[in-house]
């Protein structure tokens, strides 16, 4: 039963001490725990399932089994996994649940307990007016949705998240550029969005250039913004490997995650449990949230200085290279230092463990691309790679880590804004008339377009649009804006009660990647493409009533449009939409034969192993990239007044160890002392400057909104930086946009604690 939010008890102890290591005995616990559940036997034959993980883009399982990577190895589960797969074999919701609890009542719910109410089993819909959300059948979903896609096309939008497959992603925006409309919003727009922008304009491909295969090669890695031990564990295991092969990994972070000191994995047993885990980074570097732009263009001049480019390789292999070094050479180590807050010292220490390495990967996540210059960083982390000869060689390059199980997939088939021009090409002969030309909206275009009241018909597949935006005060207001909300889904979340459409609002159940009734694709963040096994759900009728993303998908675009210009029901069968796929999808070529041979495969022209790539000359374009002016706002900006006792910080916001996306699986964060979800990670020295003791509570302010009953808990992170746990801190803020990527600052929120 839902129960309401609880304030919380001030005396409310803190969790045991952290652990010595990131990953460990804790993790071997929750499978215990997990495997003598009611759901036990279920979960270990879906861990088994021939089928790509539910969590991140890693890439783990396709054909080859479960439990096994694409270069062969096994043991490449994680917590991750049994999280997500645990979730998906709850029972299904009461057919009676909708009609016991009220709106107001399941508005009070925490994502914990939104997610923990059971699988969605049967569409219900939400009228204006109605205190309720009620039944509804698939009938009356069709008719609602035909007329709500029949109204012009601007004023026609979607969302969509990783967690479905390639099929449905191809189909959604083929059914959306059929209608003329161009607004395919992504989740990747509020995550790798500026990776994509960045690398493709350096490299010609927006993707890693380093394989699975490929990184066993490296002797160095250069981890920036990521909290891999949490977010991507089985990343830990070719960490781990490097440094046993005598490899150096540099960790760039303001806080310090126990797991990038050391880390245990089940994987290593007798490190794990014997030694107390394997050693990650070689060196560790905390800087001041945003300025990592600043940090590379010191890595770039100490390089210079002492002797370590590669002036050959940039002759032969790049444009723009003089440009990039003059800018380094030329600019002030007080500059440099000043703004990203680390010592010339360790900036040159860094430059020669990079420039003395032979094969160097650099690798990051969200740290470098929400920050209002993200496009920038993920420049200014190119070219460090390309004038130390990193790029285009085994072993060495850019590693974007997606986050999002098949987020990458999903931007390969075209869904976004901007499509490839040999893409859309394709696709206007397949649907015989010229694509729509008028520009799509990212995520954060589409909430301020529906602020306005631009948008009438929203369909989201997957996410959850309304927690992960910023300021969730614009998002709810944004989304009261659209006349008719659809959600697909397989569990609720807080948008299904928060961000509520103008007249009515729907959710709509489907299957999950492991109980797809037919087989289905997925694309891991290096490139490759898994076939993932039909399955079979737990929850059966009369109860349940689920049906498939491509049959929901194929169905309205068969009353919109009849067989004209395709048969859209017989795109109901993937392998038809396999062979659509490798013919439109630029290195996808292979995906047309996978039924008949079975052969998971590489994407065609995005590893590179040979400096060659696919820009207009074949040589990477290099970009100078500014020092980023880093200011804090005054207290009256804030709202403060200036009397006003208490401390500036610049506030990073990010998942727990027990959270996947906007889906909370645990409340405390062990790893971090963090006891459940209402804390504030601060520098002990900023407590002591605004007089705060640990555990004391807090209200903490941002630009948008405040949070009161703040619990303060000491941590390894930097001076002057403060951690906070997302979605939740979104109320505090309305971030920075990047300009050339659409991305918001998630990773650089200045607020007032006291």
């Amino acid at each position: 039963m839902p129960h309401q939010k609880r304030s919380l008890d001030n005396s409310h102890p803190t969790t045991e001490s952290s652990p010595s290591a990131g990953g460990g005995l804790p993790v071997i616990q929750y499978w215990v725990e997990k495997t003598l559940s009611p759901t036990g036997l279920q979960l270990w034959q879906t861990l088994n399932h021939k089928s790509a993980c539910l969590s991140c883009a890693w890439g783990t399982g396709g054909q080859n089994g479960g439990f096994v990577n694409e270069a062969g190895e096994y043991l490449q589960r994680c917590a991750k996994s049994v999280e997500a797969i645990a979730a998906e074999l709850q029972p299904g919701i009461k057919p009676d649940f909708f009609q016991t609890y009220s709106l107001s009542q399941l508005q009070q719910l925490t994502s914990q307990e939104c997610d923990r109410l059971g699988r969605l089993s049967y569409p219900v819909i939400l009228r204006s007016g109605s205190s309720h959300y009620e039944r509804i059948s698939w009938a009356e979903v069709y008719q609602i949705a035909t007329r709500a896609f029949s109204l012009p096309p601007e004023r026609i939008a979607s969302y969509s998240s990783g967690r479905s497959a390639n099929e449905a992603g191809f189909l959604w925006q083929l059914l959306m550029r059929s209608l003329g409309s161009n607004n395919l919003a992504d989740c990747a727009d509020l995550c790798h969005a500026p990776s994509t922008v960045g690398l493709k304009n350096v490299f010609g491909s927006g993707t890693s250039m380093v394989s699975l295969e490929s990184l066993k090669h490296s002797d160095c890695v250069v981890l920036i913004g990521s909290n891999a031990p949490a977010n991507h564990p089985r990343l830990m295991n070719e960490l781990i490997q490097l440094r046993d092969r005598g490899g150096k990994v540099i960790i760039i972070n303001p806080q310090i995650e126990i797991g990038l000191v050391k880390f245990g994995s089940p994987a290593f047993p007798i490190k794990s449990f014997l030694k107390g885990g394997s050693d990650i980074s070689s060196l560790y570097l905390q800087l001041l949230p945003g300025s990592d732009v600043a940090l590379f263009v010191g890595l770039q001049k100490s390089l210079i200085e002492q002797n370590l480019i590669k002036t050959a390789y940039l002759h032969a292999y790049t444009q723009n290279w003089q440009a990039v070094l003059d800018y380094a050479r030329n600019i002030s180590w007080d500059a440099i230092t000043s703004t990203c807050g680390l010592s010339q010292e360790e900036i040159t220490a860094t430059a020669y463990m990079i420039g003395t390495s032979e094969r160097v990967v650099f690798a990051w996540a969200m740290g470098i691309t929400q920050q209002a210059n993200g496009v920038d960083n993920v420049f200014s982390i190119a070219n460090t790679a390309l004038i130390t000869g990193n790029a285009g060689k085994l072993g060495a390059g850019t590693m974007p880590i997606r986050g999002h199980s098949n987020v990458q997939g999903f931007g390969s088939m075209g869904v976004n804004p901007n499509l490839r021009a040999e893409i859309k090409q394709a696709l206007s002969q397949l649907l015989g008339k010229p694509l729509s030309e008028t520009p799509g909206y990212h995520t954060r275009h589409l909430i301020d377009a529906a602020e306005l009241g631009k948008i009438d018909t929203l369909f989201c597949l997957g996410g959850n649009l309304y927690a992960a935006n910023p300021n969730l005060q614009q998002a709810q207001r944004a989304l009261s804006q659209i006349e008719t909300v659809f959600y697909v889904a397989t569990k609720p979340n807080l948008g299904h009660f928060h961000g509520l459409g103008k007249y009515q609002t729907l959710i709509l159940p489907v299957f999950n990647r492991f109980e797809n009734p037919h087989k289905t694709t997925t694309e891991s963040g290096n490139n490759f493409v898994r076939l993932n096994d039909e399955g079979k759900s737990h929850l059966q009728a009369p109860d349940a009533d689920l049906i498939s993303e491509i049959e929901l998908i194929t169905e309205i675009a068969q009353r919109l449009h009849g067989d004209a210009p395709i048969n859209w029901r017989k795109l109901q069968d993937t392998a038809y939409i396999r062979e659509l796929i490798a013919k439109t999808i630029p290195g996808y070529q292979k995906i047309g034969e996978i039924d008949q041979n079975k052969q998971e495969f590489v994407i065609e022209g995005r590893i590179f192993t040979e400096p060659k790539f696919p820009t207009a000359d074949g040589k990477a374009q290099m970009f100078v990239t500014d020092l980023p002016p880093l200011s804090l706002p005054t207290k009256a900006a804030l709202g403060m007044a200036e009397n006003q006792s208490g401390i500036m910080v610049i506030l990073g916001t990010g998942r727990s160890y027990g959270q996947h996306n906007t889906v909370v699986y645990r409340q405390a964060d062990k790893y971090r002392g963090m006891p459940h979800r209402h804390c504030i990670l601060m520098n002990s020295l900023d407590m002591q400057k605004a007089g705060f003791q640990p555990q004391q509570r807090v209200t903490v302010r941002g630009d948008a909104g405040e949070l009161p009953n703040i619990e303060v808990i000491p941590g390894a992170i930097r001076e002057g930086v403060a951690f906070m746990f997302y979605p939740e801190a979104n109320v505090l803020f309305t971030a920075k946009i990047d300009p050339q990527s659409g991305t918001p600052a998630y990773k650089r929120v200045p607020v007032w604690v006291y």
